[in-house]
């Protein structure tokens, strides 16, 4: 669907639940994550670019208080809240997004009121794509254009991740809603989470003869949230052991010595702090082969961190290793899983002329093992959260 169409979309379903036209359609991107998983949380590098899937909010202001929510996605009315009476781990819903935006711009001090909000997305959701990051960043700004805020993208970020950490209470890092606000066209966010300095780096694949798919392999599986609580306790705890402020100021050529140190540590905490330091120098490697133009190099980068994830990490699942294994076999460049894991999504790097033929193995071998057949796509970079009409 076409930007227009789904701004005239939503803008038509808005009148027909509110009774008026609103004052503004927005949109923000999903995103996937080329390299650097679990590093956002640790002050380090991470590289998402954002997905042509988009969720789009039509939204006006009102005079008083009133916040009423509704989206295309949900079977469920609209659902009205009291702007002024916002309070945290109140609502567990999808509505908790959105509210808790209103929320955290509130607690910052900015001049909000109420407002009437409907949205609809074709971002996937439990894919690990970021949709919830997409729903918070959508609202962020159009409520920052409405009320006049004068907010840039990375302020409008650092608000829709505090809306997800102490709203909703999710312990996310910020790179979601990073990539979200800020990615562009054609390039990858080099970002690094703790001073926020962003660099958009090139990648063409097209150009290069090559495509980066995205395969949703449409299962979660239940650890999920706990797990990766779990796994930012152990990373803080390893920081402390070690006496650094975050894992990402203890260098990739010092990581034996530091294993070392923690010896009294659980073997958990030492995996983290193996993989957190190791794909922080994956994100570096792959961001110098990209500058020297050696993007098929990019592939092996990939599978190593995927190894990471698994072995040391612990956050893959049979599917995602089996996406990596079947592409890679297949004749794949390179292959990993993205985002938070336990299920969701893997990239795979491709020739662009192997790319039917890699997906089609990948399909097979999920039929092959009795899993759900995984949703593929090529992820194009796209433009980060901006305004449609």
């Amino acid at each position: 669907m076409s930007e227009s169409v789904a701004a005239d979309r939503v803008a038509r379903e808005f009148r027909q639940l509110y009774g008026a036209g609103p004052e503004g359609v927005w949109a923000a991107p999903g995103r996937v994550n080329l390299i650097g998983e679990y590093t956002d949380f640790n002050d380090g590098f991470v590289m998402p670019l954002a997905l042509p899937h988009t969720t789009v909010a039509a939204v006006s202001r009102r005079s008083d208080t009133v916040l009423r929510l509704h989206s295309a996605d949900v079977p469920q009315g609209v659902v009205q809240l009291d702007a002024a009476g916002l309070a945290p781990r109140s609502d567990s819903g999808w509505a908790a997004y959105p509210a808790g935006v209103v929320w955290a711009l509130r607690e910052a001090g900015h001049p909000v009121g109420g407002a009437d909000i409907h949205l609809a997305s074709t971002v996937p959701t439990g894919a690990g794509l970021s949709s919830s990051a997409a729903l918070e960043v959508v609202t962020a700004l159009a409520l920052n254009e409405l009320y006049g805020l004068g907010l840039s993208g990375a302020e409008l970020a650092v608000l829709a991740q505090r809306a997800e950490n102490d709203f909703v209470g999710v312990p996310c890092g910020v790179m979601d809603q990073m990539a979200s606000a800020c990615c562009t066209d054609g390039h990858a966010l080099y970002l690094d989470t703790r001073d926020l300095s962003q660099r958009q780096v090139p990648f063409d694949l097209a150009a290069q003869g090559l495509q980066l798919l995205v395969v949703d392999t449409r299962v979660k599986h239940a650890l999920g949230d706990g797990a990766y609580a779990e796994r930012r306790a152990g990373c803080e705890a390893g920081a402390r052991a070690l006496g650094v402020g975050a894992l990402r100021d203890v260098p990739y050529e010092e990581l034996g010595a530091a294993l070392g140190r923690l010896a009294g540590e659980s073997e958990n905490v030492r995996r983290y702090v193996r993989h957190v330091v190791s794909d922080d120098h994956r994100v570096e490697q792959v961001i110098a082969l990209l500058d020297a133009g050696d993007v098929r190099a990019v592939g092996p980068v990939l599978v190593e961190g995927h190894v990471s994830l698994r072995d040391d990490l612990r956050v893959s699942c049979p599917e995602l290793d089996l996406v990596v294994s079947a592409a890679m076999a297949a004749g794949a460049l390179g292959a990993r899983m993205t985002g938070g894991g336990f299920g969701g999504s893997a990239i795979v790097l491709v020739e662009e002329s192997d790319a039917d033929a890699t997906a089609k193995a990948v399909t097979e071998a999920f039929a092959t093992a009795g899993h759900m057949s995984p949703r593929i796509f090529p992820a194009i970079p796209s433009r980060g959260a901006h305004r449609l009409s």
